[in-house]
Order: C-alpha cells, then sequence, then structure tokens
C-alpha cells in the first residue's frame, strides 16, 4: 500500500471548477468529483457502524462537480455543487485509491521452491502469526499446518481460522480413504493427476484443505503445482492456443446414483479485470464441445501442451503428507494430485473440506485496518 507520505495531492481550477489529482512518484491521475461524492464520510450520509449508506449513489447526478477544495493538515475540504460539503481524511483517500491492491503480490513458483510455507498449528492464536500463514497463503496460493491434532474432525477448527466450510454433495467433511463401489476416483487407491476439485459446480469451491489423519503407505505422495507458473509457459510456447483455452468452454459433469451436475466454462479462468487467474481443469469431468476440426486441432494441441506441464518435474511439488499435517489452498490456482499407493501396505486416511476464497482475504482486511499497516 501506498505511502501517505509520499502521496501529494494537486488542486487545479478549469473554467471555474475546481479539481482534484494525486501524483504518486511522479505518475498523475484525476480523482473525479462523483467518486469522491460516493464515498461522503459524514454521519448524515453514511452509517459508521455498518459502513452502509443511508443515501442512494445510483441518483447523483452523473456531471457533479467540485465547487471547493481547501487542503489542511491531514485533511481535504470538498464543497460538491449538489451543495454537499465534508471534510475528508487523507488517509481514507488513500486507502480507497489502494483498496483494490492492498492484498500481497502472489509470488509464481515452481518444484524448486526453496522455503515452502508451513505454519505451526500450536502458535494460531498469536494473531500477527496467524496474520502471516494468511499474508503466505495469499502469495503463494497454498501453505502446509503442521501439529495439527489428528483426531477425526479437527479439520473444522483448522478451517475455522480461515473461514466458513461450505457443504457440497460430498458433505461438510468428506472421508479420502479407499471405499469399494466410491462415487469418486478421489476413494481409489490409483494415481490422480493434477486437477480442481468440483469444476462442475458454479461456483467452484474456492479452498480447499487436507488434513492428514494417518498415511501408512510407501505411495500416496501429494502434488501441487502453480497453474500460474505453467500458464506463463505456455504463453511463451502457445500464446494462439493459451487464447482458445480461455475462451472456448469444455463441459464439466459429476454423476452418481442421487446427483447429476454439470456447468460449461473455459479451462483457463480470468478475474474481473481479464487477467488469468487459474483454472478449471479435470481430464477425468471435462468434455470438448462440438468444434471446427482445425480449430479442435489447435486447441488439442494446446490442452496436450498443458497438460505436460502440469506434470513436468520442474513445476510439480511431490511430498508426503503425514499424520498432523493439513495443506489448505487455492482450489483454482494451485492444481493438487497424488501419487498411486497400497492399501495393503497400511492406512492413509485424509478428511477434506472447502471453504470459501474470500475467507482469508477478509482476514488479511482486518488484520491492516486494526494495525492500520501491511507487513
Amino acid at each position: 500500500m501506498s505511502d501517505i507520505n509520499h502521496t501529494k495531492f494537486i488542486v487545479e481550477q478549469v473554467n471555474g471548477d475546481f479539481e482534484l489529482w494525486l501524483n504518486i512518484e511522479n505518475k498523475k491521475s484525476k480523482l473525479p468529483a462523483l467518486w469522491l461524492r460516493e464515498r461522503a464520510p459524514t454521519e448524515d450520509q453514511i452509517d459508521h457502524i455498518t459502513q452502509q449508506r443511508f443515501v442512494n449513489p445510483h441518483e447523483f447526478d452523473p456531471n457533479i462537480r467540485l465547487k471547493q477544495i481547501e487542503i489542511k493538515q491531514g485533511i481535504i475540504k470538498l464543497e460538491f455543487t449538489d451543495g454537499y460539503s465534508a471534510d475528508y481524511q487523507i488517509t481514507d483517500i488513500a486507502k480507497w485509491i489502494n483498496s483494490d491492491n492492498s492484498y500481497p503480490k502472489k509470488v509464481k513458483w515452481k518444484a524448486d521452491l526453496s522455503d515452502i510455507p508451513r505454519y505451526n498449528w500450536l502458535d494460531f492464536e498469536d494473531e500477527t502469526y496467524h496474520f502471516q500463514a494468511v499474508q503466505a497463503y495469499l502469495k503463494y496460493g497454498f501453505i502446509i499446518i503442521y501439529n495439527a491434532p489428528e483426531k477425526p474432525n479437527s479439520i473444522r477448527k483448522i478451517a475455522a481460522k480461515f473461514g466458513y466450510i461450505r457443504h457440497t454433495n460430498f458433505g461438510e467433511i468428506f472421508e479420502v480413504k479407499t471405499k469399494p463401489k466410491a462415487n469418486d476416483l478421489a476413494y481409489y487407491s490409483v494415481a490422480l493427476g493434477p486437477h480442481t476439485d468440483n469444476p462442475y459446480r458454479d461456483p467452484t469451491p474456492g479452498i480447499q484443505l487436507l488434513h492428514c489423519l494417518v498415511n501408512q503407505t510407501s505411495g500416496g505422495l501429494s502434488t501441487l503445482v502453480d497453474s500460474l507458473s505453467c500458464l506463463d509457459r505456455l504463453a511463451l510456447t502457445n500464446s494462439e492456443g493459451l487464447e482458445l483455452l480461455a475462451n472456448i468452454p469444455v463441459t464439466f459433469t459429476f454423476s452418481d446414483v442421487d446427483t447429476r451436475i454439470a456447468k460449461s466454462r473455459p479451462i483457463v479462468s480470468k478475474n474481473e479485470k481479464g487477467e488469468i487467474d487459474g483454472m478449471h481443469y479435470s481430464p477425468r469431468l471435462d468434455w470438448l464441445p462440438l468444434l471446427d476440426e482445425e480449430v479442435l486441432k489447435v486447441y488439442q494441441k494446446a490442452r496436450s501442451c498443458l497438460s505436460q506441464l502440469l506434470t513436468d518435474h520442474e513445476f510439480e511439488l511431490k511430498f508426503k503428507l503425514v499424520a498432523g499435517e493439513c495443506m489448505m489452498f487455492d482450489n483454482n490456482r494451485v492444481l493438487h494430485g497424488r501419487t498411486e499407493f497400497n492399501p495393503n501396505e497400511g492406512a492413509r486416511h485424509l478428511q477434506g473440506c472447502y471453504i470459501d476464497k474470500d475467507g482469508p482475504e477478509a482476514i488479511y482486511q482486518h488484520f491492516y485496518e486494526k494495525n492500520n499497516r501491511i507487513n
């Protein structure tokens, strides 16, 4: 977040009206009157407890202007052409400007990640330590928590530190262990390639937690891969194919005796700004649309290249999750999988759940508001 001491406000007058400009690191940008009016800080305009407005900003004049601007110590007094005037705190204006950029910058990683983000469950009662774990999750898209309890349903306490558990057709808590006549390959002992869970749901679960209760097998290694790093490589080697993967939807399906769910969406996902932010990927569950054959060939080449990247030793982390460890990961950014294992060697039992993506973000923002700084 920008340091307010290095922020400079400039007042200009044009045709009798005033304009407020911002100069940060020699980059000048105008703060529109409508944008400022919508953020009216006085008690007749907004409830300071709920931060909900008493007025409807959708009804403001789109041509509203500033009649007067006066900058004092830490305050900018603004008067608008609709008759409203108020003192705006400079710190508040800086917070509004940076609201979209306040999360830590994502750190893209490969298999050679030297400092795997691991955090001790026994230290999570310390607020700063908890914040550091959340911050690492937002950077890397995953963290591993160790020294967690090895008792069933302990995952509920772990998940509560980051958000609220979402109920799906697998329940609130699902058991990852071999069982006969299962409704998903996750409950077999076969290898699972990198994938997104529930890409057939809308919305897809944002965050997954997998908590190991026991793992007595030599196989069953967990795998994680940062899709952002793989997609960066694909952009260099097959940019045309990447665009097809980001724009042509495939249909993801799930069915068992009780459920039938389907959702069509592109494999490569973008955020509201049009930036690539992850994937919906599961070769076990997706079906191609009917395309022109030549387009289909280009699409398939890109899909094949992507598949190879996701399992390449350069990108894929591989490790054994042991009892008392829980990995939490962004279900769309960080794809997960596991190697094959022999259930006759011993028990392998993980418990899993899903929480929404905005949970860690809310914790991060709350810590900032409370401490007025980001470490």
